[in-house]
């Protein structure tokens, strides 16, 4: 029984410590689902410090990851007149962590000189990272009437392969609170 317990609470830590948080989530109360089939994109528009050479990689996967999340609940993607627009926003910062010093870890006191002898704290950094925000409006285009947005943050991944795989994952997390399939009444 003990032993149970151990897993289950292990289980519960690893599942609470996903790099990914979904916020935000809103559903439009006046949406018609089933009149929902297609979907496509909003023409994507970048400002600020967008001038890196994988932006448009990241970008296509991420796309990517939303077509694979709204095929799977059976709606088709189309590049002209779809039933459904979808517009991403991202917002990516850069973060340093870091770490304060203290005597016990960091060093001797040093001597200044008739026995002066001194020590201050510092703040030491430590790494450098990525934290992105993604937020999905998908919109009806019938109506130009959003239909259901979401939000979600989360430390963005420096190799190729890894961002594939966050993105798939990120976007089963985001999409488990989407309410809709295609064709389908809530």
């Amino acid at each position: 029984m003990k032993q149970a317990i151990t897993l289950f609470v292990i289980a519960l830590i690893f599942t609470q410590c996903s790099s990914t948080r979904v916020f935000n989530t809103d559903t439009a109360t006046d949406a018609i689902p089933t009149a929902y089939k297609t979907y496509g994109f909003y023409e994507f528009t970048a400002a600020g410090d967008t001038s890196s050479a994988t932006f448009q990689l990241r970008v296509e996967i991420l796309k990517n990851a939303i077509k694979a999340e709204m095929n799977a609940r059976g709606y088709q993607f189309v590049s002209t007149r779809p039933d459904l627009l979808i517009n991403i926003g991202i917002l990516v910062k850069q973060q340093i962590q870091i770490r304060q010093t203290n005597w016990q870890n960091d060093g001797r006191f040093t001597y200044m000189g008739q026995r002066n002898y001194t020590w201050k704290s510092e703040d030491v950094e430590v790494g450098r990272y990525k934290e992105g925000t993604l937020t999905l409006h998908i919109v009806e285009t019938a109506r130009n009437k959003m239909i259901w947005q979401g939000s979600m943050s989360g430390i963005v991944p420096d190799k190729p392969d890894t961002k594939t795989n966050t993105a798939g994952k990120a976007m089963k997390k985001l999409f488990a609170k989407y309410p809709f399939r295609s064709g389908v009444g809530i």
